[in-house]
């Protein structure tokens, strides 16, 4: 689990050939675009549902779904479980990484990737700051709702601060913010664990191709550990995660107008030590036929079927590295905790792109 957002370069705009995507601060507040409209959007989501659910031998829904208003704030409330050790463990390396990755880097423009401006991406503000550096920062996310709560104040924190959002998903739209040099992007809370390992590659080079040589991307990564440590992080004794997971029905619900029955499906999140990731399921216990009317499906459940709604993938720093070959970017700087549950690794463009 989960997120964060997007740079600019110095001329603040997206590129040459779409310059109705043009970022510039005005007078009014932070720039927000869309790199789609909300109908192009709705088209989107529906076609990946539709995919999900029609995949086989399990049907699995798209965890970005998860991040509505009530799933964000359900995920706020993970991050500060006893269990859920991954996001304190970031923060607590983040200080000094910050540092050391500026004094690498010596970025000017900050690109967040994800939902939620919180202590983590503040702490990079403050370490270029303090450097001197800062000039822009950039938020790319799916939700324009998330943008449109977290701009305004990151404005109003830092007068003077070229700030803009994109409405988009890091996936597929890293394109969106055009070349840039003087770029760090932020990739934080373990959010590449929910990418499968076969696309890492891909998302990496989309990454390389937006930033200059010498440029970096700052990615955290929980790490391979312990069994019992890993399933009691989704496993919580307070429930939250089980009803952040049930809440991705609501939200297919909500947009696609489909007939899930949310309580009616039991949690289940499993540490699969041969792919090294944490799998999240939602369980059937009763056979169930769920209509899912905006993407054109009519999913068929037996007893105690199951659809994934989430892979979170757990790292070594092997791992990391046998996905690098090919993409434009080297390992630079490691760094984990005392105990070695997550890391935090800076990526560096190459001179090459191949």
């Amino acid at each position: 689990m989960r997120f964060r957002r997007s740079t600019y370069s110095r001329h603040s705009r997206l590129n040459q050939s779409n310059k109705s995507l043009m970022l510039t601060s005005t007078p009014c507040g932070p720039a927000l675009v869309r790199v789609r409209s909300e109908v192009e959007e709705e088209a989107r989501t529906a076609a990946e549902v539709r995919a999900g659910l029609l995949s086989r031998p399990l049907p699995s829904l798209p965890s970005k779904l998860f991040y509505d208003q009530r799933g964000g704030a359900l995920f706020d409330q993970i991050t500060r479980l006893p269990e859920y050790y991954l996001t304190r463990t970031e923060e607590g390396l983040l200080p000094a990484v910050a540092r050391e990755v500026v004094a690498r880097l010596r970025p000017r423009h900050l690109v967040e990737l994800g939902s939620g401006l919180g202590a983590k991406v503040r702490t990079l503000l403050d370490a270029m700051a303090e450097a001197d550096t800062l000039e822009s920062c950039t938020l790319l996310d799916v939700s324009e709702d998330a943008l449109a709560s977290s701009l305004p104040g990151l404005a109003a924190e830092r007068p003077g601060l070229r700030v803009s959002g994109i409405v988009g998903d890091f996936l597929t739209d890293l394109g969106a913010l055009g070349p840039g040099a003087s770029r760090l992007i932020a990739f934080l809370g373990s959010t590449i664990g929910n990418i499968h390992p076969r696309d890492v590659p891909g998302f990496f080079r989309s990454a390389a191709s937006v930033l200059a040589p010498g440029d970096g991307i700052l990615v955290g990564l929980d790490l391979v550990k312990d069994r019992a440590r890993l399933e009691a992080a989704y496993n919580d004794a307070q429930g939250v995660t089980a009803e952040f997971n049930r809440n991705i029905l609501r939200v297919i619900n909500a947009r696609l107008g489909a007939d899930f029955e949310p309580d009616a499906f039991e949690h289940v999140a499993f540490y699969d030590a041969d792919a090294a990731w944490i799998e999240m399921r939602l369980r059937a216990p009763r056979g169930c036929r769920v209509r899912v009317a905006g993407a054109g499906v009519d999913l068929v459940l037996p007893p105690g079927g199951e659809v994934r709604t989430e892979i979170s993938c757990k790292y070594t720093r092997a791992a990391l590295e046998a996905l690098l070959p090919a993409t434009g970017l080297r390992l630079d700087h490691w760094q984990t905790d005392a105990d070695a549950m997550f890391a935090l690794a800076l990526l560096r463009r190459t001179q090459e792109l191949r």
